[in-house]
Protein backbone atom coordinates (compact mmCIF):
# COMPACT_ATOMS: atom_id res chain seq x y z
CA UNK A 1 0.00 0.00 0.00
CA UNK A 2 1.35 3.35 -0.97
CA UNK A 3 1.70 6.44 2.11
CA UNK A 4 -1.63 8.10 0.53
CA UNK A 5 -3.21 4.10 0.64
CA UNK A 6 -2.29 4.48 4.39
CA UNK A 7 -3.42 8.08 4.91
CA UNK A 8 -6.50 7.24 3.97
CA UNK A 9 -7.51 4.45 6.01
CA UNK A 10 -6.05 6.70 8.78
CA UNK A 11 -8.30 9.44 8.35
CA UNK A 12 -11.13 6.97 7.53
CA UNK A 13 -10.54 5.30 10.67
CA UNK A 14 -10.53 9.06 12.59
CA UNK A 15 -13.48 10.20 10.70
CA UNK A 16 -15.44 6.93 10.97
CA UNK A 17 -14.92 6.15 15.14
CA UNK A 18 -15.29 10.22 15.23
CA UNK A 19 -18.70 9.56 14.12
CA UNK A 20 -19.87 6.83 16.05
CA UNK A 21 -18.69 7.53 19.29
CA UNK A 22 -20.37 10.98 18.33
CA UNK A 23 -23.90 9.59 18.15
CA UNK A 24 -24.76 5.69 17.94
CA UNK A 25 -22.04 4.46 20.23
CA UNK A 26 -21.65 7.00 22.57
CA UNK A 27 -25.32 5.95 24.55
CA UNK A 28 -25.02 2.69 25.12
CA UNK A 29 -20.89 3.37 26.29
CA UNK A 30 -21.81 6.22 28.26
CA UNK A 31 -24.44 3.76 30.28
CA UNK A 32 -22.18 1.50 30.66
CA UNK A 33 -18.62 2.87 31.70
CA UNK A 34 -19.93 6.09 32.62
CA UNK A 35 -19.81 9.76 31.42
CA UNK A 36 -16.18 10.52 32.58
CA UNK A 37 -14.79 7.44 31.27
CA UNK A 38 -16.53 7.96 28.23
CA UNK A 39 -14.72 11.38 27.17
CA UNK A 40 -11.21 9.30 28.19
CA UNK A 41 -12.16 6.87 25.43
CA UNK A 42 -13.65 9.26 23.02
CA UNK A 43 -10.19 11.56 23.54
CA UNK A 44 -7.68 8.47 22.97
CA UNK A 45 -9.50 6.60 20.20
CA UNK A 46 -9.31 10.11 18.47
CA UNK A 47 -6.10 10.85 19.64
CA UNK A 48 -4.46 7.75 18.35
CA UNK A 49 -6.09 7.98 14.86
CA UNK A 50 -5.28 11.59 14.68
CA UNK A 51 -1.79 10.97 15.54
CA UNK A 52 -1.81 8.05 12.62
CA UNK A 53 -2.77 10.12 10.14
CA UNK A 54 -0.32 13.00 11.39
CA UNK A 55 2.68 10.59 11.05
CA UNK A 56 0.99 9.27 7.22
CA UNK A 57 1.08 12.81 6.34
CA UNK A 58 4.90 13.76 5.82
CA UNK A 59 5.70 10.23 4.20
CA UNK A 60 2.65 10.59 1.66
CA UNK A 61 3.58 14.21 1.40
CA UNK A 62 7.16 13.02 0.30
CA UNK A 63 5.62 10.36 -1.82
CA UNK A 64 4.47 12.81 -4.14
CA UNK A 65 5.44 16.73 -3.69
CA UNK A 66 4.40 17.82 -6.88
CA UNK A 67 1.45 20.95 -7.07
CA UNK A 68 -1.55 19.81 -8.99
CA UNK A 69 -2.01 23.16 -10.09
CA UNK A 70 -0.66 26.85 -9.30
CA UNK A 71 -2.71 29.07 -7.43
CA UNK A 72 -0.58 31.95 -8.23
CA UNK A 73 -1.61 35.07 -6.61
CA UNK A 74 -5.54 35.18 -6.39
CA UNK A 75 -5.29 31.91 -5.11
CA UNK A 76 -2.89 33.14 -2.74
CA UNK A 77 -5.30 36.41 -2.07
CA UNK A 78 -8.57 34.01 -2.17
CA UNK A 79 -6.94 31.70 0.71
CA UNK A 80 -5.63 34.64 3.14
CA UNK A 81 -9.52 36.11 3.12
CA UNK A 82 -10.96 32.80 3.38
CA UNK A 83 -8.36 32.04 6.29
CA UNK A 84 -9.21 35.01 8.24
CA UNK A 85 -12.91 34.65 7.86
CA UNK A 86 -12.38 30.82 8.97
CA UNK A 87 -10.63 32.40 12.16
CA UNK A 88 -12.96 34.93 13.00
CA UNK A 89 -15.83 32.11 12.89
CA UNK A 90 -13.61 29.52 15.26
CA UNK A 91 -12.86 32.29 18.09
CA UNK A 92 -16.76 33.63 17.54
CA UNK A 93 -17.86 30.25 18.36
CA UNK A 94 -16.28 30.29 21.60
CA UNK A 95 -18.97 32.34 23.45
CA UNK A 96 -22.31 31.14 24.03
CA UNK A 97 -22.29 28.19 21.37
CA UNK A 98 -25.62 26.48 21.96
CA UNK A 99 -24.15 23.48 20.46
CA UNK A 100 -21.75 23.10 23.34
CA UNK A 101 -22.37 20.12 25.31
CA UNK A 102 -24.53 21.34 28.58
CA UNK A 103 -25.02 18.05 30.72
CA UNK A 104 -28.19 18.44 33.50
CA UNK A 105 -28.62 21.79 32.04
CA UNK A 106 -32.59 21.88 30.98
CA UNK A 107 -32.55 24.54 27.54
CA UNK A 108 -36.09 26.11 26.98
CA UNK A 109 -34.67 28.46 24.64
CA UNK A 110 -31.87 30.00 23.14
CA UNK A 111 -32.98 33.54 21.90
CA UNK A 112 -31.63 35.64 18.94
CA UNK A 113 -28.15 34.12 16.80
CA UNK A 114 -25.89 37.60 17.44
CA UNK A 115 -22.13 37.23 16.27
CA UNK A 116 -20.94 34.80 14.24
CA UNK A 117 -24.15 32.86 14.85
CA UNK A 118 -26.19 35.08 12.97
CA UNK A 119 -23.65 34.15 10.01
CA UNK A 120 -23.98 30.30 10.93
CA UNK A 121 -25.24 28.22 13.60
CA UNK A 122 -22.05 25.81 12.99
CA UNK A 123 -19.21 28.66 13.15
CA UNK A 124 -16.85 26.53 14.61
CA UNK A 125 -16.83 23.73 12.01
CA UNK A 126 -17.42 26.46 9.35
CA UNK A 127 -14.25 27.55 10.80
CA UNK A 128 -12.52 24.20 10.24
CA UNK A 129 -13.62 23.52 7.07
CA UNK A 130 -12.90 27.21 5.76
CA UNK A 131 -9.10 26.43 6.49
CA UNK A 132 -9.12 23.28 4.73
CA UNK A 133 -10.49 24.67 1.42
CA UNK A 134 -7.62 27.27 1.92
CA UNK A 135 -5.02 24.45 1.85
CA UNK A 136 -6.81 22.90 -0.88
CA UNK A 137 -6.02 26.16 -3.01
CA UNK A 138 -2.58 27.19 -1.99
CA UNK A 139 -0.83 24.01 -1.01
CA UNK A 140 -2.81 21.54 -3.79
CA UNK A 141 -0.23 18.47 -3.32
CA UNK A 142 -2.18 15.37 -3.41
CA UNK A 143 -1.45 14.45 0.41
CA UNK A 144 -2.69 18.01 1.32
CA UNK A 145 -5.93 17.53 -0.46
CA UNK A 146 -6.90 14.36 1.08
CA UNK A 147 -6.37 15.69 4.78
CA UNK A 148 -7.85 18.83 3.94
CA UNK A 149 -10.88 17.29 2.29
CA UNK A 150 -11.45 15.22 4.93
CA UNK A 151 -11.19 17.81 7.77
CA UNK A 152 -14.07 19.72 5.76
CA UNK A 153 -15.77 16.42 5.43
CA UNK A 154 -15.68 15.90 8.79
CA UNK A 155 -16.45 19.37 10.10
CA UNK A 156 -19.63 20.06 7.56
CA UNK A 157 -21.23 16.07 8.09
CA UNK A 158 -20.36 16.69 11.60
CA UNK A 159 -22.93 19.54 11.42
CA UNK A 160 -25.46 17.76 9.88
CA UNK A 161 -25.39 14.94 12.30
CA UNK A 162 -25.22 17.39 15.10
CA UNK A 163 -28.57 18.76 13.88
CA UNK A 164 -30.22 15.60 13.69
CA UNK A 165 -29.25 15.21 16.86
CA UNK A 166 -29.37 18.58 18.78
CA UNK A 167 -33.50 18.24 17.72
CA UNK A 168 -33.48 14.93 19.35
CA UNK A 169 -32.30 16.50 22.69
CA UNK A 170 -33.84 19.64 22.73
CA UNK A 171 -36.94 19.14 20.31
CA UNK A 172 -39.09 22.42 19.45
CA UNK A 173 -36.31 24.57 20.98
CA UNK A 174 -33.64 23.85 18.34
CA UNK A 175 -35.86 23.55 15.41
CA UNK A 176 -36.89 27.67 16.30
CA UNK A 177 -32.59 27.97 16.71
CA UNK A 178 -32.78 26.73 12.85
CA UNK A 179 -35.24 28.59 11.52
CA UNK A 180 -33.33 31.91 12.63
CA UNK A 181 -30.47 30.67 11.45
CA UNK A 182 -28.50 29.43 8.41
CA UNK A 183 -26.47 26.19 7.71
CA UNK A 184 -24.41 27.93 4.77
CA UNK A 185 -22.54 31.41 5.68
CA UNK A 186 -24.56 34.51 5.24
CA UNK A 187 -27.30 32.29 3.45
CA UNK A 188 -29.61 34.97 5.36
CA UNK A 189 -28.05 37.72 3.83
CA UNK A 190 -24.73 39.50 4.95
CA UNK A 191 -24.58 39.55 8.87
CA UNK A 192 -21.08 40.97 10.59
CA UNK A 193 -19.60 38.70 13.39
CA UNK A 194 -19.20 40.95 16.84
CA UNK A 195 -16.10 42.69 17.83
CA UNK A 196 -14.57 39.80 19.99
CA UNK A 197 -14.82 37.40 17.05
CA UNK A 198 -13.67 40.18 14.64
CA UNK A 199 -10.62 40.88 17.01
CA UNK A 200 -9.87 37.50 18.07
CA UNK A 201 -10.03 35.96 15.21
CA UNK A 202 -7.77 38.86 13.34
CA UNK A 203 -5.18 37.93 15.99
CA UNK A 204 -5.41 34.24 15.57
CA UNK A 205 -4.96 34.46 11.66
CA UNK A 206 -2.17 36.88 12.38
CA UNK A 207 -0.25 34.94 14.15
CA UNK A 208 -0.98 31.39 13.15
CA UNK A 209 0.25 32.54 9.49
CA UNK A 210 3.34 34.38 10.40
CA UNK A 211 4.10 31.41 13.06
CA UNK A 212 3.45 29.50 9.49
CA UNK A 213 6.15 30.90 7.37
CA UNK A 214 8.53 31.36 11.41
CA UNK A 215 8.25 27.69 11.56
CA UNK A 216 10.13 26.79 7.81
CA UNK A 217 6.62 26.71 6.27
CA UNK A 218 5.80 28.51 2.98
CA UNK A 219 5.22 32.18 4.23
CA UNK A 220 0.92 32.05 4.31
CA UNK A 221 -1.15 35.26 4.58
CA UNK A 222 -0.55 38.99 4.26
CA UNK A 223 3.16 37.99 4.73
CA UNK A 224 3.47 36.25 1.85
CA UNK A 225 2.24 39.43 -0.07
CA UNK A 226 4.93 41.95 2.39
CA UNK A 227 7.97 39.65 2.35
Amino acid sequence: MSWHGVLILALAAFIGTHFLLSHPLRAPLVAWVGEKAFAGIYSLVALITFAWAMWAYPLASAEAPQLLWDAGRAGFAAGTVLMWLGSVLFMGSLRRNPAFPQPGKRVASIGVPRGVFAITRHPMMWGFALWAVTHIIVNPTPASVILSVAIAFLALAGSVMQDVKKRKLLGGTWVAWQEKTSFIPYGRGFRSADGFALVTGTLLWLGATWAHGALGYREAGIWAFVG
